[in-house]
């Protein structure tokens, strides 16, 4: 029954009033037409390429684009969304507008259109200019209006989210300094080589492992990711915040008795028989709001980005990863192409070799030790040359042995910058790669390995001889072997090794001495000719990582 206004008390007047009035407004509200994060001014739109441009309106809400001399209408459907596609536009240095028209106006200021990378992985990805070497006088140069990153803010979603938070930056001295180093140093390659503008989307989180960047869906397709999923799947179910954080106080007094008591006994030895205390406990995070729970960065930091217009994305990521390295070399080509299969377009991917590092080892090591970290750069180099379109940027002389982040993003950069000037530029003149193995032929006592990507010829980083080649037998024991240049090609021996069988190169996460490059001074990855089993064979879950390290 409806009454009239008039006969309504004046205290009921006011609050049907003031009802009606925030109805309307939420009305309006809904009726704007709204873009995501991503439409934003100053962004960069890919070049030569069709460019979707979405966002949201009210249903059946007529909607148009315009930008460079064109115009597309479309209307939004009965959700409110909305997109359309612009004809692939030519490069431009020169700030253009875009309008975007429903029952309010959207003007978009400052665009430019180029060349656009997703730039994503873990810290060393997320690890910024400012933190990297040579930082003062990088941000002091950093003059390039047409070089722009925006930044994900980071978050995480149980569920596939629809837009991000974060904003386009141009490259100054005010903000170059939280730029992704390795993605703007690789960006600042692209933008001086080519000439046209470059757009850098930096969706990176550290510590974070792989399974986080990959959609629920495709990770339930593999047999190798089932145990993850019913680990975390177990967890998430039997979560208990205040049982979890009694536990963690118990741990944590057990902690500090334990502390107080090393301490005690340490006071009284000498400085080379003091005992360390034991790693700080603690408390279990809630696993629906980790950044380790598969899917979740996925959901929250790249479905919202699809289906931006890119040329393709660069990968710095791996660490978090290398106890489960075997089970990588399945999850990471899974996740390629679980991107490409959502963005419907197979854009190039190049993945950053985890550099060498000191990994908590001894710097000399015997030959023939297992090693989770090499075995993860293994699966980044069957990655790249098993996939199409894939890069693998090798950086094995420039890491650090005490030092995870290493400084020289620069190089990092323009490595990267090399795979996508001769794959994705026709740069064809450009050397882009180190030598990569590509077969081993055995000769009696020795071993002849062959090599892709030889550059101007196979060389020694340092003129000396060979360093960092290992060589077994049937009875599978390694020893470090003699190796020598010839033709282009490298004789593998050792007086020990009548019968050759396996051979390995740079085979330690600090594989110190290695020196097998190109005479374009882009080093050789590590590899194998054998096909023992790898120590992480069977390790699918985090959890069991966390088992195997209480076993030993």
């Amino acid at each position: 029954m409806l009454f009239p206004l008039a006969s309504v008390h004046t205290p009921m007047k006011t609050i049907f009033l003031t009802c009606f009035a925030l109805s309307l407004l939420n009305t309006l509200a809904l009726a704007n037409v709204k873009l995501p994060a991503l439409f934003t001014d100053s962004l960069v739109l890919q070049q030569s390429k069709p460019v979707a441009i979405w966002g949201w309106a009210a249903a059946d809400e007529d909607v148009s684009v315009s930008f460079a001399g064109q115009t597309q209408v479309t209307r939004a459907d009965i959700d409110g969304k909305w997109r359309v596609s612009l004809d692939p536009l030519v490069a431009n240095a020169k700030p253009q507008e875009m309008t975007v028209i429903g029952k309010n106006t959207i003007t978009l200021k400052n665009l430019l259109v180029g060349e656009v990378w997703v730039c994503s992985g873990q810290s060393n990805m997320q690890w910024t200019v400012s933190q990297s070497g040579n930082a003062e006088q990088e941000i002091a140069g950093a003059n390039f209006p047409q070089i722009r990153m925006f930044n994900v803010e980071r978050v995480t979603s149980m569920t596939p989210a629809t837009d991000v938070k974060g904003t386009w930056q141009e490259a100054n001295p005010a903000s170059v300094g939280q730029f992704s180093a390795a993605a703007y140093f690789f960006g600042r390659h692209l933008h001086q080589v080519l000439k046209v503008p470059v757009g850098l989307i930096n969706t990176s989180w550290g510590g974070t492992r792989i399974e986080a960047w990959t959609s629920r869906e495709s990770l339930e397709e593999r047999p190798c990711a089932a145990q993850m999923l019913s680990d975390w799947d177990g967890i998430r179910k039997g979560w208990d915040a205040t049982a979890e954080n009694a536990k963690f106080d118990v741990a944590k007094a057990k902690w500090q008795a334990a502390v107080k008591k090393i301490n005690e006994e340490n006071a009284k030895l000498t400085a080379d028989k003091k005992k360390k205390a034991p790693p700080t406990p603690r408390p279990l995070g809630d696993p629906n709001k980790t950044p380790h729970h598969p899917a979740v960065l996925f959901n929250a930091m790249i479905a919202p980005l699809i289906p931006y217009a890119i040329q393709g994305a660069i990968w710095y990521q791996g660490e978090s990863n290398q106890k489960r390295a075997f089970q990588y070399q399945e999850l990471l080509p899974n996740m390629i192409n679980d991107w490409r299969k959502r963005w419907n377009d197979v854009f190039s991917f190049n993945i950053v070799q985890l550099a060498n590092f000191g990994n908590g080892q001894p710097v000399t090591k015997d030959p023939g030790v297992a090693d989770p970290w090499v075995e993860l750069q293994e699966a980044q180099y069957l990655t790249a040359i098993t996939l199409p379109k894939t890069g693998l940027a090798v950086i094995n002389d420039i890491g650090e042995e005490k030092n995870i982040h290493p400084k020289n993003k620069q190089e990092v950069g323009r490595r990267l910058a090399l795979w996508a000037l001769a794959k994705n530029y026709g740069r064809a003149d450009t050397v882009f790669s180190g030598p990569m193995f590509k077969n081993a032929i055995t000769e009696g006592n020795k071993v002849r390995l062959q090599f892709d990507h030889l550059g101007g010829g196979l060389k020694t980083r340092d003129g000396g001889e060979l360093k960092q080649f290992q060589i077994t037998g049937e009875d599978k024991k390694w020893v470090w072997a003699q190796a020598k240049i010839e033709n282009n090609q490298v004789i593998v021996t050792s007086d020990a090794v009548p019968a050759p069988i396996g051979v390995r190169y740079a085979w330690a996460a600090l594989p110190e001495g290695a020196n097998l490059i190109n005479a374009e001074g882009l080093p050789a990855g590590c590899f194998r000719t054998d096909e023992f089993i790898p120590s992480t064979l069977g390790v699918t879950s985090p959890f069991q990582e966390v088992q195997k390290a209480v076993a030993k």
